[in-house]
């Protein structure tokens, strides 16, 4: 995989109850890019979402976080991706992920859904496409698939927050690395770090 990251995507739910929950980790991570590259992030409605773009690296990048509840992700992420004709292999979808711990962040490009329903419907919406990459932040797994639901919509308790909020500052070190594909040197850097 060498195709440098165009569009960075950040998942979560939109609205004051769900900030700061665990299974905004996506979203946080790209405010978090945002904030260190003074990027301003803007309710777009033909995007379906807060939209921004900057220069990261000397390279563009375009800067996304879907406002259409997890599970429709990929109308938001779709409408960006098609109207500026990206490639889904340039399309990083940063996302929380149950089975890592906290303060675990990985690189992953390609791969099924693994039951998340914002990776379920991106990959439906392009176009059954699983050729995007994921940067997958650890929140823990409650132990039990039927507490999952409840687990992801509470705010984690302060020292998983902390170590999630780690691993993304990690993970945001290696972006100028992804904007340039170099995917081999980004991940062994991130999954050293973390």
């Amino acid at each position: 995989m060498d195709a440098p990251v165009k569009i960075l995507v950040g998942l979560g739910n939109p609205g004051a109850e769900y900030e700061n929950t665990r299974h905004n980790a996506g979203e946080d991570f790209v405010r978090l890019i945002a904030e260190q590259y003074n990027i301003t992030l803007k309710q777009d409605a033909k995007y379906f979402g807060f939209y921004g773009k900057g220069i990261v690296n000397n390279r563009d990048i375009k800067l996304l976080i879907p406002t259409t509840f997890m599970n429709r992700s990929g109308k938001s992420i779709a409408a960006l991706a098609n109207f500026f004709k990206v490639e889904p292999k340039s399309i990083l979808v940063a996302h929380d992920e149950l089975d890592m711990e906290p303060g675990v962040a990985r690189l992953k490009v390609g791969g099924g859904h693994g039951g998340h329903n914002g990776l379920r419907d991106t990959i439906s919406a392009l176009g059954n496409s699983k050729d995007f990459a994921r940067l997958r932040l650890g929140i823990g797994h409650p132990g039990n698939a039927k507490m999952v639901s409840g687990y992801v919509l509470k705010k984690a308790p302060t020292i998983d927050r902390d170590k999630i909020s780690e691993a993304s500052y990690q993970a945001a070190k290696v972006l100028p690395q992804l904007m340039e594909g170099k995917w081999n040197q980004a991940m062994q850097d991130l999954h050293t770090a973390t």
